[in-house]
C-alpha cells in the first residue's frame, strides 16, 4: 500500500482530514500526567485512545521528545508502535542534510520504526529527498514550502508572487526522480500563498499546520488543500492536546478534535 492509499483509506474511514500533533510539553501536561513517573507514553496513549476514530494521521514532532532525553526517544518509539496500523504516522523532524546522512535518517525512521512520512527541509536540494523516497514507493516526505511562522517570508520569499525559495522548491522538486510521494508543508497562516502553492503543485499532498493555536485560515486550508487523490493533512496540536489541564484531559482532547473535524467537514460540504 502506498502512502497516499493509506492516507485516503484513513480519511474515508474516519471522515476526517484532521491530524493531531503529538507534542508533549512539560509545562503544559495536565496534572494527572505529571503524577506519572514517565508521563510521555501514557499521556500519548490516552490522547490516541480518545481520538483515533477522529483523525486521518498523527504527527509527533521529534523536538518535543528530545527535550526529555533518552526517556523521550524511548517514549517516541513506543508511541509510534502504539498508533493503530491503519493510521499514517508523520514524524516532524525537518531533517535536511546531504545524501548519506539522509539515508541514515530514512533507515531509522522508515525502515526501523516503520513511520509513513517525514518532514524534510529542502535547503540542500535533491540530496535531502532522493535517499529517502528515491526507492521507497510506499513512503512520503513533506518538503517545507511555506512554513506557518510569522517570519517565514524572510528567507522563503514571496510565494504569492511566485518568487523566492518557496516558489523554487515547488517548481524544481516536482522534477526529482522519486518513487515515493513528495508532498509539501504549507501553512494555513498564509491563505493566499496556500492557494498559489496548490496551483503550482496540483498533484502533491499538503501537510497544513497553523490551524488551531496559531489561528490559521481553516477555510483556505480546506478549499485549497485537496489534491486529485487525497484531502490535505490539517494539523492541530496544542488546541487538542491541552484542551484541559485537569483529569478530564483525554475527554477534552476528544471534544476539541471532534469540534475541529466538524468545522473542517462543514467547509467541505459548502
Amino acid at each position: 500500500m502506498t502512502y497516499l492509499e493509506k492516507l485516503v483509506a484513513a480519511q474515508e474511514l474516519n471522515n476526517s482530514w484532521l491530524c493531531v500533533g503529538l507534542d508533549p510539553q512539560p509545562d503544559k501536561l495536565p496534572v494527572q500526567a505529571l503524577k506519572w513517573d514517565e508521563p510521555l507514553l501514557p499521556f500519548n496513549q490516552a490522547i490516541i485512545d480518545a481520538t483515533a476514530d477522529l483523525v486521518c494521521a498523527y504527527k509527533p514532532n521529534l523536538g518535543f521528545y528530545l527535550q526529555w532525553g533518552a526517556a523521550g526517544i524511548i517514549a517516541l518509539e513506543r508511541t509510534i508502535a502504539y498508533i493503530p496500523d491503519h493510521l499514517p504516522v508523520i514524524v516532524d523532524c525537518k531533517t535536511g542534510d546531504i545524501g548519506h546522512t539522509q539515508a541514515a535518517w530514512a533507515a531509522g525512521l522508515f525502515d526501523l520504526w516503520g513511520v509513513d512520512a517525514i518532514t524534510v527541509n529542502p535547503y540542500v536540494g535533491a540530496e535531502a529527498v532522493l535517499p529517502m523516497i528515491g526507492n521507497r514507493p510506499d513512503k512520503a516526505v513533506y518538503l517545507l514550502a511555506r512554513t506557518s511562522n510569522p517570519s517565514a517570508a524572510d528567507f522563503q520569499g514571496d510565494l504569492a508572487g511566485r518568487t523566492g525559495l518557496s516558489a523554487n522548491v515547488l517548481e524544481q522538486s516536482q522534477a526529482w526522480p522519486v518513487q515515493g510521494h513528495l508532498g509539501y508543508v504549507v501553512g494555513a497562516t498564509y491563505p493566499q500563498e496556500l492557494a498559489v502553492a496548490r496551483q503550482m503543485a496540483p498533484d502533491a499532498n499538503f501537510l497544513i499546520p497553523g490551524v488551531g493555536a496559531q489561528g490559521g485560515d481553516l477555510v483556505s486550508a480546506v478549499r485549497h488543500g485537496p489534491d486529485a487523490v487525497a484531502g490535505p493533512v490539517i494539523n492541530a496540536s496544542r488546541s487538542v492536546l491541552y484542551a484541559s489541564a485537569k483529569t478530564d484531559f483525554a475527554g477534552a482532547a476528544r471534544q476539541a478534535a471532534q469540534n475541529l473535524r466538524q468545522q473542517i467537514n462543514r467547509v467541505r460540504q459548502d
